[in-house]
């Protein structure tokens, strides 16, 4: 294994078709019209000089390094800014060039501190290489430039000049006296992230990289970490902790976040099985060498004190936790189960599945249900967070998923975002959003918050729909209604493409005055005209994409919400093509493969019903057991079997649901009523409480299997390291499940994707080969599509004929009144995610220690409340308290907080209500009443005794 080098060209690629043929050092070379000198002799194999260029963002010209002579032109212009012409001939190493290079190196390295042998980029520096390309081996200006490190001059008197190295970010530093000014790291802030966090300030001498105002530190600025400056950095100036600490890595190895439903490919950079530092790839096809600060720099969890290496049990979940071998862990759990099933029936247990596990560990999962245990008892937090997409999606197009790749963006006109918060749940998508929308893109916004894209620096949305929370259908049928009324809908795509009689019933019910804009102000607090001017801006912008998020689908009609976005982009023509489609932008790293697996108790893998013989038939070949046509219980039904007394052991794998799923205390009676559950994890998590058994997990590093991103692309994630606990996760379902008689002999991840090939038409002829070899794939890839599916529906729906299907708008049972008169909504931030299990364990929480509620001035000067005060959240569910943060990104009448810490308990407060089609749950409409409080609610405090009291661990003797 060697670190592996990706090669940069210096200058991003052109896009043109056409090409130009010139001549670089003798060797002639065709290239896209538009290229640059530097891009095409670097394709050439012929590596100019260079320390302001880099691929990753646009030619700048300002370090006269990559100088070059080219026939018949005069001077030696930067081949980085000069564009090839056909019959160009350019000479690279002449004399005059090679003594005019070490002119401008003699220049750098006059001002830049003589430190190599202790540098922290010692061997890893593009000014050292360079100084070596140019043959530097001497500088006849002496060494001491004024931008050194040095506190005093010279003559003994303090130097203005100097500024001490800024370490106040947890993850990187800023050392001042390295810096070239060569501007990549404020070009990749502005261009490639889009924060514009950072300038040049000063002149000559005394330029510096600024973060915000001068004097500013890095932690205080509005930088967001998501490392593109560092990546950027030619030298030690800004420059990860890590490798003051560890050293340079020696080999990498490419795999994929475990965060976001992005999926990014990064190179793990390792010393031995010591990770250095996550480095973004740039061949990865969802990010191109772009990163968040959590795929960047939260890895740190993965070593953390906290994680649980040796499995425990106990008899009763007020007993202290005892460490056992693997083998008496998974024999105590295989004799509960099986006493249990023996005792109460076979239906009696069942399975969680996890979108943080890869497709091979969640099929196995839901195999283990179906296979060993006997039944469909199988559901993930998919379904709490977006299984309305799967329904809604499968309905109208016939598959259920996102329609285009990310790469579409860059041909979008128009986007509409709706109930999605890009910039922090899914940030390196929303980097390239925020470049389209630079370039001239238009941008519609629908959520009853003032998210981070409705005004970002160079980027303001034509329209935000602050809308009442709850009031989806309303508003996107609103917009339905304009586009009918006034004629704005393509009817030769509709004619061509869906069911003509079904696109008139659904024209005439969305033009009924009931859904007219006018008519719906009053339940949407939305003005009409704003609907109105937003409706024809999507039909008739251009192409028009709907990227949404949970937003839409955690609500008692978010099967409905999904239906009336298909049908906007159906009769706008707006699908199966680049720049359009719907697009759902999944939460965590493999909601979308856990979906693909067969994670719900009334679906096989490939999204087929448990009912239909002829799928089972294919499973039963395949795993040599019968298989119930009977669909098995989803979480809020096992939780209320529980209660009931039938439903009695649970195997849940990477998920915590007593924190993630709503009605918290719910959760809890349904745990505590049962007689085996079994926590397969890194940490002791909140549903760990309530546990018999601790299985212990294994971090994304420590395996080998696939996760599916939001664009359904299946990305290899690859092991870097062994894992710590012994067993990567695939292998402990597999010892639970032969402790139980599956007789299950899996040897390597890829032998799991090869029975998912053979069994789910979707992943006919994925393979780990052809991901290797493809680097990554979107499915459905099969016979038909073998290099995969960027785009879907590009001659026709899945399903056939698109379908149009009414969306009534029905309000949620959770209503307002004199006792709770404001809406809860919830969402995520971009330091944390999820639960926070994994980041609250890493330095992100310098960013955010704790959640707080976001509520309007005028409902905090009602109630009396100043920013930072206590206040009790008290919904009909339950109460906690959390500090207030008083803003007007909130309307009056709505609060908003994010469930990322458990001390807060945030689903303590949400209800049971759920989507009429799928049971996701209501999250983002709570009927609540704020009120000062002086702290934690009784609740709260009772809930951390009994979870200190269930994480006690036995003495080892």
């Amino acid at each position: 294994m060697s670190l592996i080098k990706e090669i940069d060209y210096g200058t991003p690629a052109s896009k043109s078709e056409a090409t130009v043929t010139l001549t670089i050092d003798g060797f002639e070379v065709t290239v896209p019209e538009g290229t640059s000198v530097m891009r095409a002799a670097m394709e050439t194999g012929i590596a100019i000089p260079k320390l302001c260029s880099t691929d990753m963002v646009d030619a700048f010209g300002s370090c006269r390094l990559c100088l070059v002579e080219i026939e018949g032109r005069r001077g030696t212009p930067a081949s980085c800014t000069t564009p090839v012409a056909d019959g160009m001939v350019v000479s690279t190493q002449t004399d005059k060039l090679k003594t005019l290079r070490r002119g401008v190196m003699e220049l750098y390295i006059s001002d830049h501190p003589l430190d190599c042998l202790t540098c922290a980029a010692n061997g890893d520096c593009e000014l050292q290489d360079m100084a070596g390309a140019v043959g530097l081996r001497d500088v006849r200006y002496g060494y001491d430039g004024g931008n050194h490190v040095k506190t005093r001059d010279g003559g003994g008197e303090v130097n203005a000049r100097y500024l001490p190295k800024d370490e106040s970010n947890p993850y990187f530093t800023y050392d001042p006296s390295k810096c070239i000014v060569c501007s990549r790291c404020v070009r990749a802030c502005e261009e490639v992230q889009g924060t514009f966090a950072l300038t040049i300030a000063g002149r000559g001498f005394e330029s510096r990289v600024s973060p915000g105002s001068f004097g500013d530190d890095f932690l205080g600025s509005e930088c967001v970490s998501c490392g593109a400056c560092v990546q950027a950095c030619p030298t030690a100036t800004l420059q990860e902790k890590s490798i003051y600490d560890i050293g340079q890595p020696e080999h990498s190895v490419v795999t994929t976040c475990a965060y976001c439903g992005v999926g990014c490919s990064f190179k793990a950079e390792m010393r031995g099985e010591e990770l250095v530092r996550m480095v973004p790839y740039k061949d990865g096809k969802a990010n191109h060498g772009h990163s968040c600060v959590k795929g960047r720099f939260a890895y740190g969890y993965a070593s953390h004190k906290d994680r649980v290496l040796n499995p425990m049990i106990r008899e009763n979940i007020t007993d202290p936790w005892r460490e056992v071998s693997w083998e008496e862990a998974l024999g105590f759990a295989a004799s509960r189960l099986r006493r249990l099933q023996a005792n109460y029936g076979r239906d009696s247990i069942g399975v969680i599945t996890s979108s943080r596990c890869t497709n091979e560990e969640t099929y196995l999962v839901q195999k283990l249900a179906r296979a060993v245990f006997g039944n469909n008892n199988t559901d993930t937090c998919a379904r709490v967070c977006h299984s309305p997409t799967g329904y809604g999606l499968g309905q109208t197009f016939g598959t259920s998923a996102g329609t285009q790749d990310f790469d579409s963006v860059e041909d979008v006109d128009v986007a509409l975002v709706i109930g999605a918060n890009p910039t922090d749940g899914h940030p390196v998508f929303a980097s390239r959003l925020k470049k389209r929308l630079r370039q001239g893109a238009k941008l519609i916004v629908i959520d009853p918050r003032r998210i981070d894209l409705v005004r970002t620096p160079h980027v303001a949305a034509s329209h935000h729909l602050a809308l009442r929370p709850g009031t989806n259908v309303a508003i996107v049928t609103a917009l339905a209604h304009v586009i009918v009324t006034e004629g704005l809908y393509d009817e030769a795509f509709i004619r061509e493409r869906c069911d003509w009689d079904e696109f008139q019933d659904y024209a005439a019910f969305a033009a009924e005055p009931a859904n007219s804009p006018e008519s719906v102000e009053a339940l949407t607090g939305v003005p009409a005209a704003t609907v109105r001017e937003a409706a024809r801006l999507y039909a008739k912008g251009g192409n028009a994409a709907i990227y949404y998020g949970l937003g839409v689908t955690e609500h008692s009609q978010g099967s409905t919400t999904v239906i009336g976005l298909a049908n906007l982009a159906m009769m706008t023509g707006n699908i199966g093509r680049r720049g359009v489609g719907v697009n759902p932008l999944r939460g965590q790293n493999n909601v979308q493969g856990s979906c693909d697996m067969g994670s719900f108790p009334h679906e096989l893998p490939g999204y087929r019903h448990v009912n239909n013989a002829d799928v089972r038939d294919i499973f039963e070949k395949a795993w040599g057991v019968p298989i119930s046509d009977e669909p098995g219980l989803r979480i809020p039904n096992m939780l209320d079997a529980a209660v009931d007394g039938t439903f009695k052991g649970l195997y849940c794998q990477g998920e915590d649901i007593l924190q993630s799923d709503p009605d918290t205390k719910h959760v809890s009676a349904g745990l505590a009523a049962m007689e085996c559950v079994i926590v397969h994890d890194i940490f002791l998590n909140e549903t760990a409480n309530y546990a018999h058994v601790f299985l212990p997990g294994s971090t994304f590093l420590e395996k080998d299997g696939t996760f599916t991103n939001a664009e359904r692309r299946i990305n290899r994630v690859r092991k870097v390291m062994s894992p710590k606990a012994g067993y990567a996760d695939w292998e402990v379902t597999q010892l639970l499940a032969n402790a139980m008689g599956g007789n299950w002999s899996y040897a390597h991840p890829s032998e799991i994707m090869a029975e998912i090939a053979a069994t789910t038409p979707s992943f006919a002829n994925v393979t780990y080969d052809l991901l290797d070899e493809k680097g990554s794939v979107q499915w459905p890839c099969n016979d038909e599509t073998p290099d995969g599916t960027p785009i879907m529906h590009i001659d026709g729906f899945v399903r056939g004929k698109g379908r149009f299907i009414r969306t009534d708008y029905v309000a949620t049972d959770e209503k307002t009144g004199p006792r709770f008169p404001l809406l809860l909504t919830t969402g995520r931030i971009l330091s944390q995610y999820n639960v926070g299990a994994q980041t609250r364990r890493t330095d992100n929480v310098v960013w955010h220690e704790e959640d707080v509620l976001e509520i309007h001035p005028h409902d905090a000067e009602l109630r009396g409340v100043k920013d930072g005060d206590w206040v009790k959240l008290q919904s009909r569910s339950g109460e906690t308290s959390l500090r207030a943060k008083i803003t007007d990104r909130v309307s009056p009448g709505v609060v908003y907080t994010t469930f990322h810490h458990p001390a807060t308990q945030a689903n303590v407060i949400t209800t049971d209500f759920s989507d009429w089609a799928t049971n996701c749950p209501e999250y983002k409409v709570t009927a609540v009443q704020v009120s000062p409080s002086n702290g934690p609610t009784d609740w709260q405090e009772e809930y951390e005794n009994f979870s200190r009291q269930a994480r006690r661990v036995e003495a080892a003797e």
